[in-house]
């Protein structure tokens, strides 16, 4: 097992780790819309908050040395399931291999923001 950290992506704001290498497969954590450098939230509406998070996602599966077209489950979390269409418009650009995937509403997601999504790769 290997610990995945990049300083390209947010740092962990709890106690977790950005993402682990195991068995071949590279699982992360949840990312949502937070700027790498300031940890600040980027944007305020589903799709620029979906554009960070797809970023931070990059961001990750490079520092894992794999890419999007490796993906092969995601799990996607929306706080209003009426950001469901603008979601999968900008989602759908970034895993064109079509990976399977969970999306579910939520309550609230951390610093009150629309989207998160974890994703589980092939290295």
């Amino acid at each position: 097992m290997k610990q995945i950290s990049t300083d390209k992506a947010p740092a962990a704001i709890g106690p977790y780790s950005q993402g682990y290498i195991s068995g071949g497969l590279f699982f992360t954590s949840g990312q949502i819309a937070l700027d790498p450098k300031t940890g600040a939230v980027v944007g305020s509406e589903i799709k620029a908050q979906t554009e960070q998070v797809m970023k931070n996602l990059s961001a990750l599966l490079a520092a894992a040395g794999t890419d999007f077209t490796r993906v092969v489950k995601t799990t996607c979390f929306l706080a209003d399931m009426g950001d469901f269409a603008a979601f999968n418009e900008l989602y759908a650009g970034y895993f064109t291999g079509k990976p399977a995937r969970s999306c579910v509403a939520v309550k609230t997601l951390p610093k009150n923001l629309l989207v998160e999504v974890e994703l589980i790769a092939e290295v």
